[in-house]
């Protein structure tokens, strides 16, 4: 059979998902090569031959994106294949047309063809968008299944920034853990806060392994999503958050669209602090899409140790990183804190910015005057530290579901803001759970 070359288009995640549960040792095609973007310092290089299989002893390499039409037309490629997520239905457009202007198919691959089904049932929490309140909608459904004395075992989306034969399969229990990995910033933040609840999170790079793993030790998994992107394994429940400050984009990225039809409940959260008719339109736009599903309005309430060192003072408030990039939002948790505990002044962080820092500034222009705590390697975690330093401040606001101080050093006073979700009125997800699981 004459093969069909491939690119993967992706972001360290997606990407090898698909290459490895539809195109290893598949002999009808062969992968030349994978681009990446979104995450710095993620192209260049290898997907290792331990991960990428017999096929490919000396492995594949990984382009930037930036590269994209001239790999096309070079490597002879029939079909290119968009595997990231977070992204507006508008922008995967104008990739497909990038595609295919160059001479090769452009192809999605959806849930049938991608989906693992583990021996336990799954439970998974993804969004519409980054920034949505995924992390602590997951924790709340750790908690509440912990509650009904079930084993929970939580399986990350991937985040594999590091040296990729090292990550097959990682399993966390512990902070030396994390540690031991050499963990980012960002892998930080989605780990630590299972971890202190006495949690065990499986992530890497091979889903299959990870499977295998986890359902060895689980009575349930729980998939915890990442950017908006589909679970890697076939849910008994779906889960999905929705977001109105960003009323409309539950139908306009990709592929939280699709998460939304697949739901089977809705959780619109941040009913708290949106402004009504934004609540109005999301409900009306979960209602035409998706009316079966079980609708669940929550809040993110937030806390901090001690709100008078906030009030009257100038702030550096420092977000969540992804929330404020591919998330498109201009604000998060820590911003709501610094207004809400009467912040004299919200200190702007953009002209003190260092390195990709400012880099990361310029690329996304909808950041507002606070910054993302990006960490994805050792040298980014330097520039945020030295940003935070340069940024003249009496206080700094740190909203990562991480203490930020256990990995960069911050010279100055800080205050945590903490966030977690709280169901409004009924149904709740406990309801839900218990009918479900009990």
């Amino acid at each position: 059979m004459p093969q069909n070359r491939v690119i993967i288009m992706g972001a360290a995640g997606r990407d090898f998902h698909n290459f490895n549960v539809c195109f290893r040792d598949n002999r009808a095609y062969e992968v030349v090569a994978f681009t990446a973007t979104q995450i710095l310092g993620i192209a260049h290089r290898i997907y290792p031959p331990q991960l990428a299989g017999k096929s490919y002893p000396d492995g594949i390499p990984i382009y930037p994106e930036a590269d994209l039409t001239r790999l096309v037309k070079e490597l002879d490629v029939n079909h290119v294949v968009f595997a990231y997520s977070d992204v507006s239905h508008e922008y995967v457009m104008h990739k497909a047309s990038e595609v295919m202007a160059a001479g090769a198919d452009f192809r999605l691959l959806g849930p049938q063809a991608t989906m693992l089904e583990p021996k336990v049932p799954v439970i998974s929490v993804c969004a519409v968008r980054t920034g949505a309140g995924k992390s602590q909608t997951t924790r709340r459904v750790f908690d509440l299944l912990r509650e009904i004395d079930k084993r929970v075992v939580v399986v990350r989306h991937p985040m594999p920034y590091g040296t990729l034969a090292d990550q097959i399969c990682q399993r966390f229990s512990s902070y030396e853990d994390l540690n031991r990995y050499h963990t980012t910033i960002e892998e930080r933040e989605e780990y630590e806060p299972h971890i202190s609840r006495g949690g065990v999170v499986y992530a890497g790079v091979d889903y299959e392994l990870i499977m295998q793993r986890a359902q060895e030790e689980a009575e349930i998994i729980l998939w915890d999503g990442g950017n908006n992107d589909l679970p890697f394994y076939k849910p008994t429940l779906h889960i999905v958050v929705v977001d109105p400050h960003r009323p409309g984009h539950e139908l306009t990225y990709y592929p939280g669209e699709t998460n939304l039809r697949m739901a089977d409940v809705v959780v619109i959260n941040k009913i708290d602090t949106a402004d009504f008719q934004d609540v109005t339109a999301v409900r009306r736009n979960v209602r035409a899409v998706n009316p079966q599903a079980v609708t669940i309005e929550a809040a993110s309430p937030i806390f901090v140790d001690d709100p008078d060192e906030i009030r009257g003072k100038r702030v550096l408030v420092v977000e969540d990183g992804p929330t404020l990039t591919h998330g498109e939002m201009s604000y998060g948790a820590g911003m709501v804190a610094a207004e809400r505990l009467g912040a004299a002044e919200i200190v702007d962080p953009r002209p003190y910015a260092v390195g990709s820092i400012a880099d990361a500034f310029s690329k996304y222009e909808t950041t507002g005057p606070v910054l993302p705590a990006m960490g994805y390697n050792e040298e980014q975690t330097r520039e945020l530290e030295q940003t935070i330093d340069a940024t003249p401040c009496d206080v700094v606001i740190v909203a990562t579901p991480i203490d930020l101080s256990q990995v960069i050093a911050i010279n100055k006073p800080f205050q945590r803001v903490r966030y977690e979700l709280q169901e409004i009125g009924e149904p709740t997800l406990a309801d839900v759970l218990h009918d479900r699981f009990k």
